[in-house]
């Protein structure tokens, strides 16, 4: 695994994608080893503001040097980057967590879930499974409303299938909804969204005897394991603290769904 690290990278290009929904590309060589699945920290310039902000890859650019990450701005940090134009510089420290496992999705039916700011690594998920010989791919998404950022190019990569909270398009509903209303089957699944989506998530796999990844969103502070701040329960026994807990920020954030208490 490639040696993480903290650098300061550039502004590529920023623009708001949805409304409180910002996408950022960033000149950096961490482009070079990210995996589908992982995430970077990115710190504020403010310095009140006193940790990094973690967020989710959503594409990584190897050739041209660049990652790019879509987030919702939610408190004062996101805030900051919301404001970011090109050519500005940012801090980030990366790349941080395991990847989804993508051999395991050779042969198989996958679903690739994703709800709301669960959405965007599911675009890097998505590119990396283009090339595995998997036998089919089912995109579904999770929004509040009919802003349906991002549902445009992950059609690229499979069929997708829209649920929203609202019923302004797709399935009125949840992700789950979405599944139940289109008869859809998988023989793995890959998913990231908020705590209930994936509670249901595992619930449903384990009736079903299927695997299923999921990626678990957590406020991270250190974001290299150091302070035990956004741990998990497990069903082993974490070497690190010795009690059935993890480190979400470097053991996850991508768990199989029954190593964890939800």
């Amino acid at each position: 695994m490639e040696q993480k690290k903290k650098e300061t990278g550039v502004v590529y290009r920023q623009q708001e994608i949805a409304t409180g929904i910002f996408d950022m590309w960033v000149e950096t060589s961490l482009a070079a080893q990210a995996r589908a699945g992982q995430f970077i920290s990115v710190y504020p310039q403010d310095k009140s503001t006193l940790l990094p902000r973690p967020i989710s890859i959503c594409e990584a650019d190897a050739e041209h040097g660049r990652l790019r990450i879509v987030y919702r701005v939610a408190g004062k940090g996101t805030k900051e980057f919301s404001g970011y134009r090109a050519g500005m510089k940012v801090d980030i420290l990366g790349t941080l967590g395991n990847g989804f496992p993508i051999a395991e999705a050779v042969k198989k039916r996958v679903f690739l879930i994703g709800g709301g700011i669960g959405i965007p690594p599911m675009l890097a998920l998505a590119k990396a499974l283009k090339d595995t010989d998997t036998a089919a791919i089912d995109i579904i998404l999770g929004y509040r409303d009919k802003e349906l950022f991002l549902s445009e190019e992950l059609a690229r990569y499979g069929s997708v299938h829209i649920a929203t909270e609202d019923g302004s398009a797709g399935a009125k509903g949840n992700v789950m909804d979405a599944i139940a209303a289109e008869g859809l089957e998988a023989d793995i699944i890959f998913a990231c969204g908020p705590m209930p989506m994936l509670r249901a998530i595992k619930q449903y796999a384990q009736e079903r005897e299927i695997p299923a990844y999921i990626s678990l969103e957590e406020r991270m502070a250190c974001g290299v394991g150091a302070c035990l701040g956004c741990v998990v329960k497990t069903r082993e026994v974490d070497h690190h603290s010795h009690v059935n807990n993890a480190r979400i920020c470097t053991d996850g954030p991508v768990y199989l769904a029954t190593e964890v208490e939800l």
